[in-house]
C-alpha cells in the first residue's frame, strides 16, 4: 500500500489524549499503512514530550512516540523540493497580506510535493496554501 495521508501533530496526538476521539482513532487504525508524518511534526511531538516534567505522563508519551509513532509512521523529510515550493508559497501569501507560520508552510510543502493529503484538525491554518489537499478527520460522521 502506498502513502496517501500526511498527519498533522493534532491528529497523531489523539490516541494519547485524555479523551481520545474514537472517530480519529478508527481512521488511524483503518488508514495506518497509508499514513506518514512530516519531519516538522516529529519535531513538535518530540519537543512537546521533552518539555514535560519527568514522570508517568512523560514516560507514557515517550513510549508512544518510540513504540507506536516511530515504528508505524514513516517520517517524510523537508527537502530541497519542499523548501522551494514553500519559498514560492510564502512569498505569494505575504504579497497577499496573508503570512503564515513557517512550520505550517513546511508541513504544507511536504504534503504538496509528495502528493499527500494533509490530515489536520486545523484546516483553516492550511486553507491559504494553493492546491493543497486537506482533510479534517474530526468531522467524519458528525454532519
Amino acid at each position: 500500500m502506498s502513502l496517501r495521508y500526511l498527519l498533522d501533530t493534532n491528529i497523531v496526538s489523539v490516541p494519547v489524549s485524555k479523551t481520545p476521539d474514537p472517530v480519529i482513532v478508527q481512521r488511524l487504525q483503518t488508514h495506518g499503512p497509508e499514513c506518514a508524518i512530516p519531519a516538522p511534526v516529529w519535531h513538535e511531538l518530540t519537543y512537546g514530550c521533552r518539555r514535560l516534567p519527568p514522570g508517568t505522563r512523560r514516560v507514557a508519551l515517550e513510549a508512544y512516540l518510540q513504540d507506536v509513532v516511530r515504528e508505524s509512521l514513516p517520517i517524510v523529510p523537508y527537502d530541497e523540493v519542499a523548501a522551494a515550493w514553500h519559498g514560492r508559497e510564502r512569498a505569494r501569501l505575504e504579497a497577499l497580506g496573508r503570512p503564515v507560520p513557517c512550520v505550517d508552510g513546511q508541513i504544507a510543502a511536504i504534503a504538496q510535493v509528495n502528493h499527500l493529503v494533509l490530515v489536520t484538525a486545523n484546516t483553516k491554518d492550511f486553507a491559504p496554501f494553493k492546491d493543497l489537499k486537506v482533510d479534517d478527520w474530526t468531522r467524519v460522521g458528525r454532519r
